[in-house]
């Protein structure tokens, strides 16, 4: 008999290797169903034990919806625990649970800034069944815990606490969230991507970088990652130091209207709005009824409250409404009295913050640099004495270092950084003042300078070479108002609708005075280094963004 040819190149396996195969397919598949009926048969026998735990576990019925009964149990916060035989309880987040085994489940839980491990371990008081539903909470969760605080003997690196544990006795949900959150917290606690990278892993990082856009459309999540916490203790304890040091001086803090008649001050970027039968505007600032106030007899006010700008200005250092710290105070002889006191109230906020926030500050920039601590300490000069730069003087550091620049001309933003760079080079400081500025570029309740017709006696203030404050010294001659009104390009109607009454109060008699106008955002996002305003904003503004 003829030899059996060989099978042509490229032909399918041999009768041998298929059978092989079919045996190993039909072995898998007796294995898993084997696999199947043990756990099958596990969950019957579970099922049919006896829940030793049944009354320490489950889903409470929402909190108001059932009579109220007093349980008699004191809670406690994170930073109240220590080893102890008696159980502590307290109401937190679950971060994440999971189960190690049927005996065996761990959870981290959250409570403000605070994190802890905990344990379900199954034993003759605590039942698989507990151990189960325990691994199954879903993340972000609110639970109330009953357990033992003790000691651990190697650190736990996942946690804040890292010194202790807690052994959970009984474990009830309050509050469930859905299994598939939009946004992973954990990722909203990774830094940005870099600019124009995409949401996906970078370089070593195993998971993505989640964009600001897809924080910003979830931020009720986002705003639990602990950075976020940070920032907004950071931006309430900016209020609380700036409220204290100005009611120290005397100031009265005021409340100015936020729907006006008519755009008074002028330009296109003012929202209009219906008010019943007819139009009215969101105030760009509270700057004309501030001067109105110092004429109406109260020569030192502040306020902290909205602003709206209808600008259409995509950048990190612009928002359409954002929080305004305004001040006006009347002075005796010279507008550099209220310079003065702002720079003291300036150095009083961020010496505030380096005394009582340093914590946050540093929470912040670590997540913001990726935890590598890049950004650098906010600089304030050795001396104490902040710079306070002549318009002319800036305008010539800036060509000496290249720029072109005319004399009257507005700094650009890239010339502000740019300039500030200098200033950090030759005064060591972060933050300094620009005084005396082109008459041309202010509004026309700016006073004209006596040393340059083309100057006027205003101020910027700047932090990281960017701005935060305009600021100035105020017409309060209502005959040199009305010239201001008229001079400006397009003229300004002194005697038009919301600018009348305005015009109206310096005619009664009204002291010097100047003020200025800050951008709370930027001061947040500038101390601290994250160099986007809209991460200052619980629900930022933006030309594209009015939602959530």
């Amino acid at each position: 008999m003829a030899d059996q040819a060989p099978p042509a190149e490229g032909a399918g396996p041999s009768k041998n290797a298929l059978k092989k195969a079919q045996k190993e397919a039909e072995k898998a598949a007796k294995k898993a169903a084997a696999k199947e009926r043990e756990l099958a048969e596990r969950t019957k026998n579970q099922a049919n034990e006896p829940d030793v735990s049944k009354d320490n576990y489950g889903e409470l019925p929402m909190i108001g919806s059932t009579p109220y009964t007093p349980s008699g149990d004191k809670r406690v916060k994170f930073s109240e625990l220590k080893a102890q035989e008696e159980p502590a309880v307290f109401r937190c987040t679950v971060i994440n649970a999971r189960s190690q085994s049927a005996k065996l489940a761990f959870l981290n839980l959250r409570q403000g800034e605070e994190t802890i491990q905990a344990v379900v371990a199954a034993s003759e008081k605590l039942s698989k069944q507990m151990v189960k539903f325990a691994g199954s909470v879903s993340a972000q969760s609110i639970v109330l815990v009953h357990g033992l605080v003790k000691d651990v003997k190697e650190p736990i690196k996942s946690a804040t606490i890292k010194n202790l544990e807690i052994h959970i006795q009984k474990l009830f949900i309050i509050s469930k969230a859905v299994p598939q959150l939009p946004l992973q917290v954990e990722d909203a606690e990774r830094p940005l991507p870099e600019e124009g990278a995409a949401e996906e892993p970078q370089k070593d990082d195993e998971r993505p970088r989640v964009a600001l856009a897809t924080r910003l459309d979830n931020r009720v999540l986002d705003l639990r990652a602990t950075h976020n916490r940070a920032i907004f203790t950071i931006k309430s304890g900016i209020c609380q130091l700036y409220s204290e040091f100005m009611q120290s001086k005397g100031f009265t803090m005021i409340q100015t209207p936020k729907l006006l008649g008519a755009a008074s001050e002028g330009g296109s970027n003012v929202f209009e709005c219906t008010y019943f039968d007819r139009k009215a505007y969101l105030a760009q600032s509270p700057q004309l009824y501030k001067q109105m106030l110092v004429s109406a007899g109260f020569e030192r006010v502040f306020e902290i409250g909205p602003v709206f700008r209808a600008e259409n200005s995509n950048t990190a250092r612009h928002l359409t409404e954002f929080t305004g710290l305004d001040m006006e105070m009347a002075f005796e002889e010279d507008y550099h009295e209220v310079v003065d006191l702002i720079v003291e109230m300036l150095l009083f906020i961020f010496k505030g913050l380096r005394e009582r926030y340093s914590k946050e500050t540093d929470i912040i920039r670590e997540w913001a640099s990726g935890g590598k601590n890049t950004i650098e300490d906010f600089k304030l000069p050795a001396d104490g004495k902040v710079p306070i730069i002549p318009f002319k003087e800036g305008v010539k550091m800036l060509r000496e270092a290249g720029e072109e620049l005319g004399d009257y001309e507005d700094l650009s933003t890239p010339q502000e950084k740019h300039l500030g760079k200098l200033v950090l080079e030759k005064y060591g400081s972060d933050f300094y003042v620009l005084d005396q500025f082109p008459l041309a570029v202010r509004p026309f309740y700016t006073m004209p300078s006596p040393h340059d017709a083309n100057l006027s006696n205003s101020y910027d203030m700047f932090m990281r070479g960017q701005e935060i404050m305009s600021g100035a010294q105020r017409v309060h001659d209502p005959e040199l108002l009305v010239k201001r009104c008229l001079a400006m390009d397009p003229p300004v109607n002194p005697d038009g609708a919301g600018l009348k009454d305005y015009v109206d109060a310096f005619r009664y008699g009204c002291p010097p005075h100047a003020g200025g106008g800050f951008g709370l955002e930027r001061i947040v996002s500038f101390w601290a280094g994250v160099g986007n305003v809209r991460l200052a904003s619980l629900f930022p503004r933006d030309p594209s963004r009015v939602l959530p």
